[in-house]
């Protein structure tokens, strides 16, 4: 928030030539119901130049009144789905054994083209005119099969985890199949082709980066950061008892096989170059009314800055 803020500031300043204490910023945060804006709430700067409010919803739906925001952020979100495709839930088959399979990856990339175009119609009616929205989604290299990704490890990882679990009698088989996660990596070109289909914005950049990460990525760390981003779906459909058990199995599969691991981050990690051809701004379509603006940013997956 504070770099958006002392963006706007500095833009006022060359345009307005004006005193910054006439500006003053209102910022909602949102999340699903189920979160604690307490939290959130607890680590916000002290000194902060913003009014903070919680917005509880999904972000595929409207969530403000009409042409009442200036600014739209979304960062690390997009991958998330409103929900499991009805055609995998209908299989009673768990897509975190069969990620693998074309038609569990047809289901899933429908899902999320419909979920997009929600929310890119949702922001559109929400953003003011000339609005802006920035996005920063990651995205899958192109070369590869969804199996052959991080979020493809995953789905290994933790489907050999659960399948161990119910011959170990901790978990019933009916539940395991049951289980399935709202989630779908979008390939680069999938983002573009949404985004250019989509003629409520003018799109003025779109560029992929890479992210540098300030510590080795070690089993340790990638296991906690599982954990952080799955721990509701796992409570939410196994149970709190279960959660503990679940996680630490994870672990313990996680480290023997690490350079698996490894040896996926940086191939996908490949894929990706700093800066890309439609580095500078692009116009798809006339404005013949002041559209909303959207930046888009592709983030690949994590690097070592060592």
């Amino acid at each position: 928030m504070q770099n958006i803020i002392e963006a706007v500031e500095l833009k006022f300043l060359q345009a307005k030539s004006q005193n910054l204490s006439a500006l003053e910023f209102q910022a909602f945060f949102n999340d699903h119901y189920e979160n604690d804006f307490n939290i959130l709430f607890k680590t916000l700067p002290p000194s902060r130049k913003y009014f903070a409010a919680g917005v509880p919803g999904s972000f595929h739906c409207r969530l403000f009144p009409k042409s009442s925001l200036h600014l739209a952020h979304m960062s690390y979100a997009l991958h998330f789905l409103s929900k499991v495709p009805k055609a995998v839930v209908d299989r009673n088959k768990s897509n975190v054994l069969n990620s693998s399979e074309e038609e569990v990856v047809e289901a899933y990339s429908t899902q999320f083209k419909n979920d997009m175009e929600c929310f890119l119609n949702a922001r559109a009616e929400e953003l003011a005119s000339r609005g802006w929205m920035l996005i920063l989604p990651g995205a899958a290299p192109d070369a590869i099969s969804i199996s052959d990704t991080m979020a493809g490890l995953y789905n290994d990882v933790m489907g050999s985890c659960l399948k161990d679990l119910v011959k170990m009698g901790v978990l019933g088989e009916e539940k395991v199949n049951s289980f399935n996660v709202p989630v779908y990596p979008a390939t680069v070109t999938e983002l573009d082709s949404i985004f250019r289909r989509n003629t409520n914005f003018s799109i003025e950049k779109m560029k992929k980066f890479a992210q540098p990460m300030k510590t080795p990525l070690t089993p340790e760390g990638y296991a906690l950061a599982v954990r952080a981003g799955s721990d509701g779906l796992i409570r939410n459909h196994f149970g709190d008892e279960f959660e503990e058990q679940i996680f630490n199995h994870f672990k313990a599969k996680v480290e023997p096989n690490f350079s698996k691991f490894l040896e996926v981050h940086w191939s996908n990690r490949g894929q990706f170059q700093v800066g890309s051809p439609r580095e500078s701004a692009i116009q798809f379509r006339p404005k013949l009314d002041p559209l909303p603006s959207l930046l888009m940013f592709y983030c690949s997956h994590l690097q070592n800055l060592n």
